[in-house]
């Protein structure tokens, strides 16, 4: 092997080519590829949002912070913020509340059962959202609804599922509660074989019940892990897209829009590209927010 040196002030030391072969140069490498991958899919784009959200429609002049100040003075924009807010909290909610209870009630099944049931609670989870989300509008849909025909055998009045605000918003929701439930319910499900059963048959020796043995054994060691699900989860629904895209659109009145579609409308739709990289940016603070608060909570528990 031919060893690249310099000789400097009498002394030998290594080349360029030596220093590369070392194994700390090596693990730069190695990572280089992901960094690569990284500064194109995400920082790139993020940065040119940014320099596009601050020119106008044209991408001719630079207009400043003309166009947030324009979102903020549009009632659709406010509505846009209090559906994204009003989707993320009541999903995730129910997402966390059902994936807990179908994670206790598959870890205390027979093992063989267990297996079958955690593949098939994760069939929704697993499939392309797309395409589940066809699958729930063909359940909505007005003319041939399954769930109306379901509630006029049993004497009842069909429901403008996707027509009316309320129920379009109510089915955007349970879409994503179906869709992002399996996912609470592996994460916590891995959590509770985590758990070890000396703690559970301490409790059980002092007298605690199930609920007892589920606040101050479960919960507890449960905690960190619920807090990182759930910030992931929340901006994973925040930035939401396919479900209200596929089965709303937006509609009716725009009742059903996130800030996702929102920037899809006025950005592709509408021709205005600044304006829609504006939209699409007063995520990020909200995501931010949101994350900051829930690590630190986190960290505090573990102090």
């Amino acid at each position: 092997m031919v060893t690249i040196a310099s000789t400097v002030n009498g002394r030998s030391s290594p080349g360029i080519l030596s220093r590369l072969k070392s194994r700390r140069y090596a693990a730069y490498w190695m990572v280089l590829p992901l960094v690569i991958l990284i500064a194109g899919l995400v920082v790139y784009p993020f940065v040119y949002s940014v320099y596009l959200s601050f020119e106008n429609k044209a991408e001719t002049k630079f207009v400043g912070l003309k166009n947030y100040k324009r979102l903020l003075n549009y009632k659709t924009f406010w509505l846009v913020t209090g559906n994204s807010f009003r989707f993320t909290l009541t999903a995730v909610f129910f997402k966390a509340t059902l994936g807990l209870i179908l994670a206790l009630i598959l870890n205390n099944l027979p093992f063989g059962g267990q297996r079958i049931w955690r593949g098939v609670s994760l069939i929704p989870w697993v499939m392309p959202l797309a395409l589940s989300s066809m699958g729930w509008w063909w359940i909505f849909e007005p003319t041939h609804s399954a769930i109306n025909w379901i509630i006029v055998q049993f004497g009842g009045t069909p429901k403008p599922w996707l027509s009316d605000p309320f129920w379009a918003r109510v089915s955007c929701i349970v879409t994503n509660i179906w869709f992002g439930t399996p996912f609470f319910m592996i994460m916590y499900l891995a959590g509770l074989k985590s758990i070890p059963e000396s703690l559970y048959e301490a409790a059980q020796i002092d007298g605690a019940r199930a609920l007892q043995r589920f606040r101050y054994v479960t919960f507890p060691m449960l905690s960190k892990l619920i807090g990182i699900t759930v910030m992931f989860s929340t901006i994973v629904t925040f930035a939401n897209f396919d479900i209200v895209r596929i089965l709303t659109r937006g509609g009716p009145r725009y009742t059903t829009h996130l800030f996702g579609t929102y920037a899809f409308n006025i950005g592709i739709e509408s021709g205005h590209l600044p304006r829609g990289s504006a939209v699409a940016l007063f995520m990020f603070p909200v995501l931010g927010l949101a994350a900051f608060f829930i690590l630190r909570n986190i960290a505090r528990g573990e102090e």
